[in-house]
């Protein structure tokens, strides 16, 4: 199976990097949030207030970085050193397509222990790599958070840009996906999960398309604020 995403910054981008090969594993990052002794995914109840699951792809999944370097246990680290006790289930897996994502949706939900407080959507980075149509990209992530709200649950989303070298009409079709929607399901927005790392060589890994753990450590930062304030609001 191979593992594609992209590398494209909204100014001074450079072309698609490729695709990384992922060792033929489909792992979930829930899989690999149970431990040896068969622990569930998320924490038993009583050790946290909110539980929140980040549902994506490779970017999501921590690929090529150690199991607690990825973006679910540093936002839940992030979390915690600002006195939140927050549960942060990473729900990535590498590869995923919007589709894959909608298929898995229902399945990822029914599996935790509690119903999650706040899902982070950040999926369409592959359906880009692979020409997918950028209608057919909104109608899944349209569909995952139609999902959500029928289950109560509320959600943000982390958006993606299409590479350059797609043309400016893919990119004028892509790049207000996530826009449109955040303000359609009145939902938070970091419009690009990569910005302020991308451009940085010594914040990617030698693939140039996934961050280090220096580079997700900023993107949390940048995040964090804001599953914060809305887990706040709730």
């Amino acid at each position: 199976m191979k593992l594609c995403f992209y590398g494209a910054l909204l100014l001074a981008v450079q072309p698609i990097a490729g695709c990384a090969d992922d060792g033929g594993s489909n792992e979930t990052a829930v899989d690999r949030n149970v431990g040896s002794d068969g622990e569930t995914a998320t924490a038993e109840a009583g050790e946290y207030d909110h539980l929140v699951v980040v549902f994506g792809d490779s970017l999501y999944a921590g690929y090529g970085l150690d199991q607690d370097e990825g973006f679910a246990p540093e936002l839940e680290r992030a979390l915690s050193d600002d006195g939140q006790a927050v549960r942060v289930v990473n729900a990535g897996v590498s590869g995923d397509t919007t589709a894959a994502g909608l298929q898995r949706l229902s399945f990822t939900l029914d599996g935790l222990d509690a119903t999650p407080d706040l899902v982070i959507v950040g999926l369409g980075g592959n359906d880009m790599l692979r020409g997918i149509s950028p209608e057919q990209t909104r109608a899944n992530l349209q569909a995952i958070l139609d999902e959500l709200q029928s289950r109560g649950i509320d959600a943000m989303l982390t958006g993606m840009l299409a590479a350059p070298n797609l043309g400016a009409d893919y990119a004028a079709a892509f790049n207000p996906i996530y826009t449109d929607l955040a303000q359609q399901y009145d939902v938070p927005l970091y419009p690009f999960f990569l910005d302020g790392v991308i451009q940085e060589p010594d914040l990617m890994l030698p693939d140039g398309i996934h961050p280090t753990a220096e580079g997700i450590d900023i993107v949390v930062e940048r995040v964090e604020p804001m599953v914060e304030a809305r887990l706040a609001a709730q």
